[in-house]
């Protein structure tokens, strides 16, 4: 009992300890490389973009309850990182940058609400190449003496890359290596003179380079990527003492004038050390040629005078000029000379003056040919100026006054004396056509003068004609116009064509030529065109024609022109009807018409009036005076009005029908005119009738009818004969002697078949069989001229093994296809088709034509 009173608190107690031993969470290290766990030894590249979940804290706790997790940072440090409480993904919040930040200490920690477990940990920031290469020292300028050697070291540049590995190498180069005379060393950055190359300070004074670093690559964001950098180093030129001393403003003139006072200033010299970096003292110093006279301020290089003019015995003076460097140790170092000019002058008293070969002279005379060579000179002229004053009063202009463009004098500048010489400068302008004569003044001027001083002098060039110009026809093309009747020697046209030049070179010979100018001559020189003295023109042959006439002078120089001559018609021909007597057969309502032709070629010579000049018996006739188209007048309507007004009942009239044409003279012509008058009722009365009516005006036409018909009739009857003919053949073939002839089973069939033969022949011979109107019962069918047909020949004779008793004898059937029993020959029987084909059909339209002219008669 005790026992157990005790053992119930024991209990109790230990559930209570082991209720408050609640053991902290931890987290999981799974080594390094992994992306989960407890960030040991974890490192993260340094362009990962921000945004990026870069690592999940894992963790757990013991009880199994829920677990949170944080990070934090040192309070001086940026938050780089940020973490989901729940799930313990970490984010980057921040950029990385491993050149200013290689790691990151930050503190994890896990808890279950009860228990928090911190770890601190540091992040590893790995490199990216993401740093250009940059210059230490800039600006890099050096001096470099223009006699450094080629090949010295100048300047050593040097670039720094903050990355590492192959990201953080650097290398050198030039950018533009061909128009530099420097190279640099790839590795270490030593920038040289190139073998080869010199300095020069006189040419450039400086020299700019510019020298790339560029690092080795790298990764970048998942790419490869080079950086690099440039700089310009800035090479100075030092001058050194290698040039000798140059004067300025060269060639020197100086001038005296005849009031100079004596210790006045010339003129100056101006010389500079060549070295101008670095330049020397000069002295100035005459070395020979003043004889007294000058002398030279040896610093400044002023020269003055010493004496008075008129103590001068030169008017002019060369001296010599010499300038030497002192250096800075004071000892003479280059030298150089130049020569100086000075001229004694007096004032300006005389202004300029030409001259000729025989002393002054203000008018020139020149003759030339036109059209001299660009750039000739006249050398015809002899022409000398001057100016008898001295230096700035001697110098005066020189230019041609008058047409531009033509000439140009030189020199344009003289300085007391000259050659005038007189240039072509515009060949084209010279030209004898336009102006025979050029007349230009030349005109000297002074230039630096108060005075002005100028003078004037006449040049008069005579031109000389040459054969340069093409005669020219005065147009294109002429146009002619000639009547046809025009006698042969007839002016036609004159052409012209002039030659602007002169004498020979002027005269134009004219020639015609072509396919259309065989019926025309030209005259050589006037230019006249006239016809053949045999032309006959003739308009209706030909209306137009055309050719070309060409003007040539006397070397051959020729142009060309197209003429176009037309042929005037004249009315010579007289209308010309078809036939001067003709027939015609009018239908009442139906006009008949005559015609006539005019062999003129324009109108109105070859338009055609109608007119009706006599008529009889009387005159009931219209004339379209334009067609020629003859009408009955419109009171006649019938036949029998026709009747009534003629005494003997006509109906056949004559007419005169004249046809004069509209020209001027005008011609005309008549014709006779027969006309037959019916109605379209005698017409119809028999088509044969009207068919001869209808051709009565052309009789040709019913012969070509005819003649096509019996054509016809003959072929057809060709055709069956040929037919006939070879069916007989066949059955006519002889056959052998074995063949046996059947006698027929009854006399029965035979006459029923004598019969039918009968029939079918008189049937075939009843289309040509004559119908006289009175048939003679004692003719036996054949004329005179006919004979009868031909017998058909007699078969071969029957095998006596089947003699035929009793029975009729048969023919062969003959070429005419017909076939009939024989019959005696003493049968006065007429037969029905007695003549061939072809003579019924000619007796059939023979008697056509004489029944139908009875009728004609009797209408008439």
């Amino acid at each position: 009992m005790r026992r157990g009173r005790w053992a119930a608190p024991a209990l109790e107690l230990l559930f209570l300890c082991l209720a408050q031993a609640n053991f902290a969470p931890y987290f999981f290290d799974n080594g390094v490389g992994s992306t989960n766990g407890n960030m040991a030894l974890f490192s993260l590249p340094e362009d990962t973009p921000v945004g990026s979940h870069v690592y999940t804290l894992n963790g757990t706790d013991p009880e199994g309850d829920p677990v949170s997790y944080h990070i934090s940072f040192d309070p001086s440090a940026r938050s780089v990182f940020s973490v989901d409480p729940n799930f313990g993904n970490i984010t980057l919040i921040e950029e990385l940058d491993r050149e200013r930040e290689d790691e990151i200490e930050a503190i994890i920690s896990i808890s279950d609400s009860l228990n928090l477990v911190a770890e601190k940990v540091v992040i590893l920031v790995t490199d990216a190449n993401d740093e250009a290469p940059r210059f230490t020292e800039e600006p890099y300028v050096v001096q470099v003496p223009e006699d450094t050697p080629a090949g010295s070291s100048i300047l050593k540049v040097h670039a720094v890359d903050k990355d590492t590995g192959s990201g953080g190498s650097v290398t050198y180069f030039l950018q533009n290596t061909h128009a530099t005379k420097f190279a640099v060393d790839r590795h270490s950055g030593v920038l040289r003179l190139q073998a080869g190359a010199t300095l020069d300070y006189e040419k450039a004074r400086a020299h700019f380079v510019t020298v790339v670093a560029k690092d080795g690559g790298g990764r970048l964001r998942g790419a490869d990527v080079v950086f690099s950098a440039t700089t310009t180093v800035t090479v100075n030129v030092e001058d050194v003492q290698d040039m000798a001393p140059v004067f300025m403003g060269t060639p020197y003139y100086g001038y005296v004038y005849e009031d100079t006072l004596p210790g006045s200033e010339v003129l100056t010299v101006v010389a500079i050390d060549g070295d101008r970096g670095r330049p020397n003292r000069l002295v100035y110093s005459l070395v020979n040629g003043s004889d007294g006279a000058f002398e030279i301020n040896e610093t400044s290089g002023v020269i003055f005078v010493t004496q008075s003019p008129a103590q001068l015995r030169r008017e002019v003076y060369k001296l010599h000029v010499q300038v030497t460097e002192v250096s800075l140790a004071g000892s003479p170092a280059a030298q150089a000379m130049v020569s100086v000019t000075i001229r004694i002058v007096d004032l300006n008293n005389h202004p300029p003056t030409f001259y000729g070969e025989n002393g002054p002279q203000n008018r020139f005379e020149l003759s030339m040919y036109e059209h001299p060579p660009q750039g000739e000179i006249l050398r015809g002229l002899k022409i000398t100026v001057n100016d008898s004053d001295q230096g700035a009063n001697a110098k005066f202009n020189l230019r041609l006054v008058g047409p531009g463009g033509i000439f140009r004098v030189v020199p344009q500048t003289v300085l007391n004396e000259a050659q005038v010489t007189i240039i072509v400068e515009n060949s084209a302008a010279i030209d004898f056509e336009k102006s025979k004569v050029l007349t230009f003044k030349l005109l000297a001027i002074e230039v630096n003068t108060p005075e002005k001083f100028s003078s004037t002098a006449d040049v008069v060039i005579q031109l000389l004609d040459t054969n340069d110009n093409v005669p020219k026809f005065t147009s294109h093309y002429y146009i002619a116009r000639i009547p046809e009747n025009a006698p042969g020697g007839s002016n036609v046209v004159a052409v012209t064509a002039v030659d602007p030049d002169t004498g020979p070179w002027g005269e134009v010979k004219y020639s015609i030529y072509g396919s259309g100018a065989d019926l025309f001559l030209i005259h050589p020189s006037t230019g006249i065109i006239y016809t053949q003295p045999w032309a006959s023109l003739d308009a209706e042959a030909t209306a137009r024609y055309n050719f070309y006439v060409k003007a040539e002078d006397m070397e051959g120089r020729s142009s060309l022109a197209e003429v176009f001559v037309t042929l005037l018609d004249v009315n010579d021909h007289y209308p010309q009807f078809g036939e001067n007597f003709q027939e015609k057969t009018m239908v009442l309502g139906t006009p008949v018409k005559i015609e006539a032709t005019d062999q003129d070629a324009e109108e109105p010579n070859n338009l055609v009036d109608y007119s009706i000049t006599h008529v009889e018996p009387v005159n009931v006739f219209d004339i379209d005076a334009h067609t020629g188209e003859i009408w009955l007048k419109n009171s006649i309507r019938s036949l029998d009005a026709l009747h009534n007004i003629t005494p003997n009942r006509d109906c056949t009239w004559s007419l005169e029908v004249q046809a004069k044409d509209r020209g001027s003279p005008s011609f005309s012509t008549t014709a006779l005119l027969k006309i037959d008058i019916t109605d379209t009722e005698t017409l119809s009365r028999s088509p044969m009738a009207a068919f001869l009516m209808q051709t009565k005006d052309n009789p040709m036409k019913a012969v070509g009818v005819l003649a096509g018909i019996m054509a016809v009739i003959v072929a057809i009857t060709v055709l069956i004969s040929t037919a006939t003919f070879w069916r007989n053949k066949k059955s006519n073939k002889v056959l052998p002697v074995r063949r046996v002839l059947r006698k027929r089973p009854s006399p029965a069939p035979r006459s029923v078949r004598i019969e039918w033969l009968k029939f079918r022949r008189t049937k075939t011979a009843a289309k040509f069989a004559l119908k006289e109107d009175a048939p003679n019962e004692n003719c036996n069918n054949n004329s005179l001229g006919s004979s009868l047909p031909p017998e058909a020949p007699a078969p071969p004779p029957p095998p006596s093994m089947a003699p035929s008793t009793g029975a009729a004898h048969w023919t062969v059937p003959t070429v005419s296809g017909s076939l009939t029993p024989q019959q005696p020959r003493q049968s006065p029987k007429p037969q029905a088709a007695g003549s061939p084909s072809q003579s019924a059909l000619v007796s059939e339209l023979r008697q056509k034509f004489e029944k139908k002219n009875i009728d004609k008669k009797t209408y008439f």
